[in-house]
């Protein structure tokens, strides 16, 4: 049986989750350059989000890990497509185009990655418009990023969970354990275009009938880990109950917790939105619960089996230290 202590633990050493710990120098030190636009503030959104006539334009980039791109390069090509199309709908926006930058100069190898790039946009209807080759990078080498431009009517953020909220997970468990090289859970492939883009339809319908403001899709972070980022960049914290996470019977809880979803996401809501939104997600064919609470104090913590345990302390420590001080 699992012991809590050792969730935790597994949690907080992932190195999905350790990963982000560089962002924040990145992030200050091109801090200033944002005098010149009129993009909203970002406290670790998914995109960035730019006043647009009615709405918002989103624009976000994604990069491919090197033994991805190495050892399953057309896996590879179609989870670009997919990583990007995510940080689009997770702030309850809609894809517009994608563009990319892809270094392989081998040409089988570059070939299996463009397949891959094309079978997710057409999985995903989202068309690839234009971007840039690099064709002498070696088989060693190489490099794939994607960046995606979407809009938005009304925006979901990643640093707006209010304490009191309830924490809602939605994820698609009809899937399989997905690419080799990442910790993850497929839940597109066997999927027809119109099945994946109805299920993605559900974040701009919660997010423009308003019934919640805060969300964030599940990166490779891990379910928890990609939930506590989120109170991080709310400077908040929760309680979250594992024993009420939804999982596929056929995966052990930690190794749940460290899969990168083709389909996730967590969201923050008021406690009187929950079964509404719960509604929307059983609709759009995806299994949705309540499995937390979001707290005033700016600590995360875990119930299991009757017992808790703290996880982070953002008091005295940081994941990617990105958080909001304005409220």
């Amino acid at each position: 049986m699992e012991r809590i202590g050792d969730i935790v633990a597994s949690i907080r050493s992932y190195v999905g989750l350790l990963r982000k710990k560089p962002i924040l120098g990145v992030v200050e030190q091109l801090q200033s350059t944002q005098v010149y636009g009129k993009q909203l503030p970002s406290y670790g959104d998914d995109a960035a989000a730019i006043p647009w006539q009615d709405g918002y334009l989103l624009l976000a980039a994604d990069g491919l890990m090197t033994e991805l791109l190495i050892n399953e390069p057309y896996a590879a090509g179609k989870a670009s497509v997919m990583v990007t199309v995510n940080d689009i709908y997770s702030m309850g926006g809609r894809p517009l185009a994608l563009v990319n930058v892809l270094a392989s100069g081998h040409p089988v190898q570059r070939q299996d990655i463009v397949k891959g790039i094309e079978k997710g946009c057409h999985k995903l209807r989202v068309p690839m418009v234009g971007g840039h080759l690099h064709p002498d990078a070696s088989v060693e080498t190489p490099a794939l990023s994607v960046a995606i431009l979407g809009f938005a009517r009304k925006l979901l953020r990643s640093h707006l969970a209010a304490a009191g909220d309830d924490l809602i997970l939605a994820v698609d468990l009809e899937g399989r354990l997905g690419c080799r090289s990442v910790t993850s859970w497929d839940a597109n492939s066997g999927k027809t275009s119109e099945q994946l883009c109805h299920r993605l339809e559900s974040m701009p319908e919660i997010a423009e009938k308003k019934l919640a403001v805060a969300a964030k899709d599940i990166s490779n972070a891990g379910i928890v880990g990609t939930m506590a980022i989120m109170m991080e960049n709310s400077n908040k914290g929760a309680v979250i109950d594992l024993d009420a996470l939804p999982r596929p019977g056929s995966l052990g809880l930690a190794h749940w917790l460290h899969c990168f979803q083709s389909f996730g996401f967590v969201l923050a809501a008021a406690p009187q939105n929950t079964s509404e939104i719960i509604n929307v997600f059983k609709d759009h064919e995806i299994t949705a619960r309540r499995v937390g609470t979001v707290k005033a104090e700016p600590v995360v913590s875990l119930t299991m089996n009757g017992k808790t345990m703290q996880a982070f302390d953002f008091r005295h420590e940081a994941i990617t230290g990105i958080r909001c001080l304005l409220a």
